[in-house]
């Protein structure tokens, strides 16, 4: 064997570490008793429902901005009439949806911000389907 291939690293691993060393501690949840983690879990929240009532509140803008340079000359849709009444009406619809995470995003942004709850270390119930047993069924001619 070439002498070239053989390995000169120390028998804790290729870098010298034991296993010990390498290990990397457990992604722990904030304690809801802890105020600083409380405050910071709330202002997450707020801002994360914030940018998602932006999010849909822009989305609902340039649907009405679409509808109305799709809309013919004679259409209710191209008159300017009313256009800050119904972007606060937008605003508030996209205010309400946000407060009831309708589209998921504030959910996506706290799953980044926040530490996950630890994990317990009982394994799930197989599902109910899983529990049936299949038979050969037979049929005759």
């Amino acid at each position: 064997m070439d002498p070239r291939l053989t390995s000169t690293a120390p028998a804790g691993g290729a870098l010298g570490l034991n296993e010990a060393s390498t290990t990397l501690p457990a992604t722990v949840a904030p304690n809801d008793a802890d105020p600083a983690a409380a405050a910071y879990k709330k202002k997450a929240s707020e801002a994360a429902v914030k940018f998602e009532s932006f999010f849909i509140g822009h989305m609902l803008k340039q649907m009405r901005s679409s509808t109305k340079e799709l809309a013919g000359d004679d259409s209710i849709y191209k008159d300017s009439i009313n256009n800050d009444m119904l972007d606060m009406a937008d605003n508030l619809v996209a205010d309400q949806m946000a407060n009831q995470r309708a589209f998921g995003i504030a959910d996506a942004i706290l799953r980044q911000l926040l530490p996950a709850a630890p994990v317990s270390a009982a394994p799930a119930p197989a599902p109910a389907a899983a529990n049936v047993s299949t038979q050969n069924i037979s049929t005759k001619s």
